[in-house]
């Protein structure tokens, strides 16, 4: 079976469904979608490593697995979503260790987390990509449209901004950082994403 190559999309909330996550999976050469769900721990821990700029100050579980594994030279070297069971997606991680290879079990959020912080290449196989996959052909204007509706299938409903997201708005951006690092420093790694997305809107260049 030939594998396909993923890259990650984003993630998004639903209100409608308490601690429900998407996570969307692009195909790399091509217009389809792979939308998983996902717990909040997992999305968190995937968003932080995406974000790279927000560093933990002190490592969670994904960035301490990270942290054995160089300790011992273990590498991860891809990860494989190569089963897919009454809407459960099941992954394998690929490591190596002294030219030695490995295949570990893992469930598909874990091993996203992990293969982020490894900079690992993600692939699915391609009958799972053609049974599970959303194909949608938008114009790029359409494009935010386009994942509503991905979230909508998987979730229910897409999140829409909170009052907390409008309120970072009338801040300055240097009362903006220093909201950054307060939530860094007490762990609040959401509050965190939204503060950051605000210092992004205005500072385009950083994106």
């Amino acid at each position: 079976m030939s594998l396909v190559k993923l890259n990650i999309k984003g993630i998004s909330y639903s209100q409608t469904q308490n601690g429900a996550y998407a996570l969307i999976l692009n195909e790399v050469d091509g217009e389809r979608k792979l939308p998983i769900v996902i717990g909040a721990f997992e999305a968190q821990s995937i968003a932080i490593a995406l974000e790279k700029e927000i560093k933990p100050p002190r490592p969670l579980t994904h960035d301490l697995f990270k942290n054995f594994a160089d300790r011992f030279e273990i590498v991860v070297k891809q990860v494989i979503i190569h089963k897919l069971v009454d809407g459960v997606f099941y992954s394998s991680i690929i490591c190596e260790r002294d030219k030695i290879e490995e295949i570990i079990d893992a469930r598909t959020s874990d091993a996203i987390a992990l293969a982020l912080r490894f900079d690992a290449p993600i692939f699915t196989y391609k009958n799972i990509l053609d049974k599970a996959g959303i194909y949608l052909k938008f114009s790029p204007k359409e494009d935010k449209e386009k994942d509503s509706i991905i979230v909508e299938e998987v979730i229910s409903k897409e999140d829409k901004p909170s009052s907390d997201d409008n309120s970072y708005r009338s801040h300055s951006l240097q009362e903006l950082h220093e909201l950054l690092d307060g939530a860094v420093r007490s762990e609040d790694y959401e509050k965190a994403a939204k503060i950051r997305d605000e210092i992004s809107r205005r500072e385009p260049k950083n994106r």
